[in-house]
């Protein structure tokens, strides 16, 4: 609600005094238009007076509250530093069999499938002995992998099958590529060794599966 005449006219005279350094206002007459004509300056100068205290008191956007421009990640082709190995030999289409090494390879993808959609738990419990072989306990690998915005793989085709005294194992390579909390990335290239009961008396459904045994992985070339 604006105020009276009679009130923006002092409110005139008083803000004028307080912008201008205290000179004395000009005389005026009591006719209307007088009046009017004060309330009108009284006004503007209300307003101009409250938009630049409101700006005074307005902070200045702080630089480390504006994101910075981050680079995309981009992991290295195959057969590049850093890439996976660069295997032009067909991928067989058929069905595959849980205990298959492409089934070896398979629990690879869903290991890091699981830690890029931030599901530790689940991911921790596909190492061998129901997540004990990753050395961690379940809220530990949480933390861990909590310290990344972004974690993916690619996975590549999977070694032979080392089977002996009712133990198998296969090797998988994968290449990580990573986004820290602070926006910087990171890149990784090593192994995935898996391991597995073979058709022993005893042997439980879980430990016929393929399970992670350990992880090796280091940093690419040319890469930070």
């Amino acid at each position: 609600m604006r105020p009276s005449l009679a009130a923006a006219a002092i409110s005139a005279i008083a803000v004028a005094s307080l912008i201008g350094g205290c000179a004395p206002p000009a005389a005026t007459t009591n006719t209307a238009t007088d009046l009017n004509a004060a309330a009108e300056r009284g006004q503007a100068n209300v307003d101009d007076y409250a938009a630049q205290t409101a700006q005074r008191r307005t902070p200045a956007p702080s630089p480390s509250a504006t994101p910075r421009h981050e680079v995309p990640l981009a992991p290295a082709d195959p057969g590049q530093p850093g890439g996976l190995p660069d295997d032009r030999t067909p991928v067989s289409e058929a069905p595959f069999t849980p205990d298959s090494a492409q089934g070896a390879a398979n629990v690879v993808q869903t290991y890091y499938a699981l830690i890029s959609e931030k599901k530790y738990r689940q991911a921790w419990a596909l190492w061998r002995g129901q997540g004990s072989a990753s050395g961690q306990s379940a809220d530990g690998f949480a933390a861990e992998f909590g310290r990344f915005r972004k974690y993916h793989a690619n996975v590549g085709a999977p070694g032979r099958i080392d089977a002996g005294a009712g133990q198998r194992y296969v090797s998988v390579p994968v290449q990580v590529y990573a986004r820290r909390s602070d926006g910087s990335p990171a890149y990784w290239r090593g192994t995935v060794v898996l391991h597995r009961a073979g058709d022993i008396d005893g042997a439980t459904a879980e430990q016929k599966a393929w399970r992670i045994e350990s992880i090796d992985l280091k940093p690419a070339p040319g890469k930070s």
